[in-house]
């Protein structure tokens, strides 16, 4: 496994949504993944109600479904 050498913290971000159309979908869940120098990791994740239904394509790929 490749260790980076930082100096500072890098943040990298994920986004589950309803689609891929940016006009008329929406966000569904947001991950960050923030790594400091010393190698600790901080995981955030929040849920985000799209108010919309979410497509049963979308959720077969990343399994967040509308009950959820």
């Amino acid at each position: 496994m490749i260790q980076p050498n930082l100096t500072r913290p890098i943040a990298f971000f994920d986004l589950e949504t309803t689609g891929v159309n940016v006009a008329s979908d929406r966000i569904v869940e947001i991950s960050i993944l923030k790594i400091f120098p010393n190698g600790e990791k901080e995981v955030k994740t929040k849920r985000i109600n799209p108010t919309i239904p979410i497509p049963k394509q979308a959720s077969e790929i990343h399994g967040i479904y509308d009950k959820d």
